[in-house]
Order: C-alpha cells, then sequence, then structure tokens
C-alpha cells in the first residue's frame, strides 16, 4: 500500500465531528432547492402547516417537498429508494436536518397533497416571470404518450374483446371434438383423459364468461375502452396506428426562450385535437403578455380552436391537415386555385372563374362553395376532377388561416416548434425510466408529472443561468 493515497481508518474517533454545511458547498444544486421551497408560501398553496394538538407529531411538508424535487431532480422516484437515500445521503441530510421518514410517510405525502405540489410546480413559472426571464409572447405546444401502470393484455377494446372471443369459442369447439373422441375410446376399454378435457373446458367456459363481461363493460364505457389495472388509462395509438402505448396523453407548452415547460396538463384524450385553446390559454397566463402566438403540430389543427385561442388573445399557428386524396393521385390540389377576394370567387388552372354558389355546414363551421359550368368541356378536367364539376369549398373564416399560413411561413414555424417542444419530452422520459409513470390514477399521474416537470424546470435554469445566480434570484 506504499505511495497510494490512504484513506481515513474506520476505527479512528475525531475529536470535532464532522459538519454536514461543509459538505455541501456554494453550487450544490440541494441549496437551489432549498432557496425555493423557502421562498414558498405553503399554507397558500393548499400545504398542511399547522400540526396537530394531539397524537405523534408530523414531517413538515417543506421537509417532505424538498425530499421530493431532490429525488426527481437525481431521477429518484420510488418512495422505499427516497427512504434509503435518506440515511446514506449526505446532501439529502443536509436538506432534512437529518429525518429520515419511511416509505409510506413519504408516499402518503404525495398521494394527500396533490394539488398542493401542483401549484408549486405552477408557482416556479410565477417567479420566473417575476424575475424577468420571459420576453418573447411566443410559445410552443406539443403532446406525447406516456407509458401508465396498466399492460397491454389487460386494456380491452372492441375489437379485442371480439377477437378473444372467436379465438376462445375456436379452442372450446376442438377440445368438444377430442372429449367425443375421448369418450368413444372409453366405450372401448382405452385409455382417454377425458376428466382432463372436461377441466379444461370448465375452465374455458369461465373464460368466456369474463369475457363476455369484459365486453359488456366495453360497451358501456364511453371511449370504448376498458384497463383493468389502472383504470383511467387508454390505449394511445402512435404514429404510424400500427403501434401504441397503454397509458396518458401528457400536453405542454415551452417558452421558446429559455425552453422552459410553462403549462402542462395530463389527459387520457387520445388524440390532440380539441387540446390547443386550453393549453394556449395557459400559456399566455404563464407568460404574462396579453397576446401571444401558440405553435402546434398538424394534429392540433381544427377551426373552432383556431377562432375560441384568438378570441381569448391567442395566435394559434398550426398546419392545415390535407384531407383531399386529389394530388396524391396526380390532380390539382386546393392551392392551384387561386382565391379573388374582390370578385368572391376562384380562378382554376385553365383560368375559369368559379362562382360562389350556396353555403353549408360542415359539423359546426359554415362552408362556402364554388363551381362553374364550364368543366364540362374543358380540356384539363381530367387533371382536375372525376365529377361533373370542381367544387372548391372555402371557410367563412378562411382569412384567418391564410394570415396564419403567412405568418408560419415567415417566421419558420415548425422548425421553432420541433426544436423547442420535443426534446422535454425526450429528456423527461428518460428520466423515467422504461416504465414511466409510476402511480395509478389520473390525479396521481398530474402529481407526478408535475414533480416531473418542476424538476425538468429547476434543472434547465440551472444549466442556463448557474446556480448561484438562480439562488439569488429565488431568494429576493
Amino acid at each position: 500500500m506504499q505511495r497510494f493515497v490512504q484513506g481515513h481508518v474506520r476505527t479512528q474517533a475525531s475529536l470535532l465531528p464532522a459538519c454536514l454545511e461543509d459538505h455541501v458547498d456554494a453550487d450544490n444544486p440541494a441549496r437551489v432547492i432549498e432557496a425555493f421551497v423557502e421562498a414558498l408560501d405553503l399554507g397558500a398553496l393548499g400545504f398542511a402547516i399547522a400540526p396537530a394538538s394531539t397524537g405523534r407529531p408530523s414531517y413538515h411538508p417543506a421537509m417532505l417537498l424538498k425530499l421530493y424535487i431532490y429525488g426527481y431532480i437525481n431521477r429518484i422516484q420510488s418512495s422505499r429508494r427516497l427512504e434509503r437515500e435518506c440515511r446514506r445521503n449526505v446532501e439529502l441530510m443536509w436538506l432534512t436536518g437529518r429525518l429520515a421518514p419511511d416509505h409510506r410517510t413519504i408516499a402518503e405525502f404525495r398521494r394527500r397533497n396533490g394539488a398542493s405540489i401542483c401549484s408549486a410546480c405552477a408557482q416556479f413559472i410565477v417567479i420566473c416571470r417575476k424575475i424577468g426571464l420571459f420576453t418573447r409572447p411566443l410559445a410552443a405546444v406539443d403532446g406525447s404518450k406516456f407509458k401508465g401502470v396498466n399492460a397491454r393484455d389487460k386494456n380491452f377494446t372492441r375489437g379485442k374483446v371480439r377477437t378473444r372471443l372467436e379465438k376462445l369459442k375456436e379452442t372450446i369447439a376442438h377440445y368438444l371434438t377430442a372429449l367425443d373422441a375421448a369418450d368413444r375410446q372409453e366405450g372401448l376399454d382405452a385409455p382417454s383423459g377425458s376428466q382432463r378435457l372436461r377441466d379444461k373446458l370448465v375452465l374455458l367456459k369461465a373464460q368466456m364468461q369474463k369475457l363476455k363481461a369484459l365486453e359488456a363493460a366495453v360497451e358501456a364505457s364511453p371511449d370504448k375502452q376498458v384497463s383493468l389495472t389502472d383504470p383511467d388509462t387508454r390505449l394511445m395509438v402512435i404514429g404510424d396506428r400500427l403501434t401504441g402505448v397503454v397509458g396518458y396523453n401528457v400536453q405542454t407548452a415551452v417558452d421558446t426562450e429559455h425552453h422552459l415547460i410553462i403549462a402542462h396538463e395530463v389527459t387520457n384524450q387520445v388524440v390532440d385535437r380539441g387540446q390547443l385553446p386550453k393549453m394556449a390559454a395557459k400559456a399566455k397566463e404563464a407568460l404574462g403578455f396579453e397576446r401571444i402566438e401558440a405553435i402546434a403540430d398538424a394534429g392540433y389543427y381544427r377551426g373552432g380552436d383556431l377562432i375560441a385561442c384568438r378570441d381569448i388573445g391567442v395566435t394559434a399557428l398550426t398546419p392545415r391537415t390535407n384531407t383531399s386524396n386529389a394530388k396524391a393521385e396526380g390532380r390539382f390540389g386546393k392551392e392551384a386555385f387561386i382565391y379573388l377576394p374582390r370578385e368572391d370567387a376562384y380562378r382554376c388552372p385553365a383560368g375559369e372563374m368559379l362562382t360562389r354558389r350556396f353555403e353549408t355546414k360542415e359539423g359546426e363551421l359554415t362552408v362556402f362553395v364554388y363551381w362553374c359550368t364550364a368543366c364540362r368541356a374543358c380540356p384539363l378536367k381530367g387533371q382536375c376532377t372525376t365529377s361533373r364539376e370542381r367544387r372548391v369549398r372555402r371557410w367563412e373564416h378562411e382569412r384567418l388561416v391564410e394570415a396564419m399560413n403567412a405568418r408560419m411561413e415567415a417566421i419558420g414555424a415548425m422548425a421553432i416548434r420541433r426544436e423547442t417542444a420535443e426534446h422535454p419530452f425526450s429528456t423527461i422520459k428518460a428520466w423515467m425510466g422504461a416504465t414511466h409513470f409510476l402511480c395509478r390514477g389520473l390525479r396521481a399521474v398530474r402529481t407526478e408529472m408535475s414533480l416531473h416537470v418542476l424538476a425538468y424546470n429547476l434543472k434547465r435554469l440551472m444549466a442556463r443561468l448557474g446556480i448561484s445566480a438562480l439562488r439569488s434570484a429565488l431568494t429576493v
């Protein structure tokens, strides 16, 4: 052991014990957590800060909140792992004052204070706005599917129940045929094993009854889905519609300056359509501007949502989904027809004028329909339409869409959205691991996601501003 760095002798007593303060330097992230929690008004956020007058004294909510924030920043989400860390992690000893609550106490704090924890997460964004971090009235909205505590085999839809019933009927028919053959062998005094087959049939018929009960439950469900382990989870289809996860749809709004998650929501709605007005309103409130722009992908496009965003002071920037097969089949798309506002007509590629003929309702939208009578003799008809005449539809608020498209092209909106809203999801999923959420139920999952968002935002600002600068800003 000569010429090696020598460690302390384990049995050597110290005259003066080590001080915890000496083990946590000034640039330690634990000091940011301490400053943030101490700056909160826990009572106003809904935490129970008045201790009970009788019984065993409880832990202060500030200590348990610091414990959870530290755990999620360092990818320690389990209450049992946090319990172990309290006894061996010097930083946690400094944060908690050497307190070591058991895992039931830690988990119960998260369960009972879900709404307050979500409010603490939102309060961090309020602090960021007060210290002047948000100077751009622009946010990117996106959604991502997160796995819940429910295996795909424990999630049932109409199609899955129908398929399993058909397979079960085929299996029962196979066993009935085998039982008939076994009964004939018994008549010939040969070994048959018919009792084993009868036992199998009893089990299969019991499975049939369970599947029929599940079929009734699926039909009674509003969205025709039933999950057994976590009833709030839903089968979330991803991308190519051939794969999916059973879990939740997490919506976020991210500011384009510091890439902080300024608003989030956990829902079990399968698609993103319909979420934009709600997320845009939250982003507007978080940024603190009278008017903002909200960028989203084509999955959010809906005409009514554009009007709803406009009415609350948000300019929505989202590409319109193309539902026509004309271009795919080699014919002129709608963009080949030029709208002339003064004449309120469209000019087609052949130079003819398509005038407004009538208006109709498509869902909640009022749509004007344009066509002309020259299509039958037109030499370009084969490249234009397979019908008697080409009809072009125009929404009554089409000018809003045209202005939106021009603005998106001017600022490169889709590139901004991609580089702003997508990486927070990948970062948080990497922290979560393969299982994503650990809690069950929409209420508990919302609390868990708020802790992940708060941890992400804290780490993001520590990297952007520096730990000392962030501590100073939090203590003002």
